[in-house]
């Protein structure tokens, strides 16, 4: 389940990344270059996800370890 996780934080990352190239004019291709409103959405999603990676690298302390079969 922790790997779900991992996979939607680093496509919400690159999706967050391109909405901030697109709004600053780096990568201009669309209706979003030269938005900078694109540029704050694009960094609120790359917090997002920041701490979604860290939320699944995190351990809970209550469980016992996993046995794998």
């Amino acid at each position: 389940m922790r790997w779900v996780l991992y996979v939607i934080s680093v496509l919400m990352l690159l999706m967050g990344s391109t909405f901030v190239l697109q709004g600053t004019g780096v990568y201009p291709v669309g209706g979003m270059a030269y938005q900078a409103k694109w540029t704050y959405i694009g960094l609120v999603i790359d917090l997002v996800a920041i701490g979604l990676i860290v939320l699944a690298s995190r351990r809970r302390k209550n469980l016992p370890p996993s046995t794998k079969v």
